[in-house]
């Protein structure tokens, strides 16, 4: 199972077991969800989601607005 992903390092296991196991398997599937649909998964604590919207930021992009 080697899925190419380009998730941030920094991100602990759990999370990224979390995220690869939604299907955020790459950093552009975050601009799909909310911050907070993304905090709901067990592991993804605001560490991870830091580092994640920190990398998004740096391509001039965010997680999905919340409505």
């Amino acid at each position: 199972m080697d899925e190419q992903t380009d998730l941030p390092s920094g991100i602990g296991k759990p999370a990224t077991r979390a995220f690869t196991g939604a299907g955020y398997t790459r950093l552009e599937h975050f601009t799909r969800a909310t911050e907070a649909e993304l905090a709901s998964l067990h592991g993804v604590g605001p560490k991870a989601l830091r580092i994640i919207r920190e990398a998004l930021e740096t391509r001039g992009q965010t997680f999905k607005p919340t409505d």
